[in-house]
């Protein structure tokens, strides 16, 4: 495996709802971008990978939930690339009886198949992952290891994101993009141009990521976060949104996944229809992968008795 993407293509969302408005809206395909890591993962962990073989480490290192995009992504680059990985997972429940956890869970269990070692700790102590004093206990125990935080955002990420956008988006007036740790969302704010806005879809309830994404960006203006589509915080879902991202995929063909993309289509298409955007406008939405996490989101969507995503 080398880091050469595929060709991504901008594709045009046509949707009777949005017939009238006179908005041009695109979705750049970067969930095609690698046929096992998806979206953003991949460019966030380009250029960490590429760091971590030159300094010649042979474990990676990082945090997650259990439904993780990123656990999935680096536990497969991890094997690829010949490191180990280790994934420090939050939930300390589930190592009682990982059989059953891997029968209800295909994120842990495609990260297990790839070799991914897991230690599983408490939510109280995952909270604490970002100290000193966690990381040292870490070094202790696994040894010199190229840590990857929780999300994959540090500034190697960043540079991965900020290739996101090509010279042919230009074009656009608006660039809308889910958000988790903010990393994602910082490399396109600094890669656009001045006429350029970006717009991003928290899947997060707080306003602490205004503060994360001012850290990585260079300029501070141009950008605006829109809170009101999180559905009521991370991982959140009800019929309504699963309803929108079935219909979203027959009308147009393309999966979304419920925790990131999905939300934030149904926002900006919200928003369109009532009229916040002018008449004219060309706006790019970028398609940020995670779509391994539809399985496991489905078993829990059954659990509620809920409509599946399809």
């Amino acid at each position: 495996m080398s880091f050469i993407e595929q060709h991504i293509d901008n594709q045009l969302i046509v949707l009777p709802e949005l017939d009238g408005f006179e908005i041009s809206l695109y979705m750049k395909r970067e969930d095609q971008i690698h046929a096992f890591i998806s979206g953003n993962k991949y460019r966030k962990l380009k250029y960490n990978i590429l760091k971590a073989k030159k300094e010649n480490h042979n474990t990676l290192l990082t945090f997650g939930g259990a439904f993780s995009n990123h656990i999935s992504a680096v536990a497969f680059v991890g094997k690829e690339f010949g490191f180990n990985t280790i994934g420090i997972i939050r939930g300390d429940e589930l190592k009682k009886d990982l059989k059953s956890v891997f029968q209800q869970n295909s994120t842990l269990k495609m990260a297990h198949k790839n070799g991914m070692q897991f230690e599983f700790v408490s939510r109280s102590d995952y909270r604490l992952k970002n100290t000193s004093e966690f990381i040292n206990k870490l070094k202790k125990k696994y040894d010199n290891f190229y840590l990857i935080p929780e999300g994959g955002t540090n500034d190697l990420a960043i540079k991965g994101c900020e290739e996101i956008l090509k010279p042919k988006d230009e074009i656009f007036d608006i660039i809308c993009v889910a958000i988790g740790t903010g990393g994602t969302i910082s490399g396109i704010i600094n890669s656009i141009h001045a006429h350029q806005k970006v717009i991003g879809f928290p899947a997060l309830k707080g306003d602490f990521l205004t503060k994360e994404i001012k850290k990585y960006t260079k300029q501070n203006k141009n950008w605006s976060l829109i809170n009101d589509y999180h559905f009521g915080g991370f991982a959140k879902v009800d019929k309504k949104l699963v309803n929108f991202i079935n219909n979203f995929k027959r009308e147009v063909n393309i999966p979304l996944d419920s925790i990131y993309t999905g939300k934030m289509m149904y926002g900006l298409i919200d928003m369109i229809k009532k009229e916040g955007f002018k008449k004219g406008i060309k706006i790019l939405a970028i398609h940020t992968g995670g779509l391994q996490g539809i399985s496991g989101m489905n078993e829990r969507l059954k659990h509620k008795k809920l409509p599946i995503i399809q």
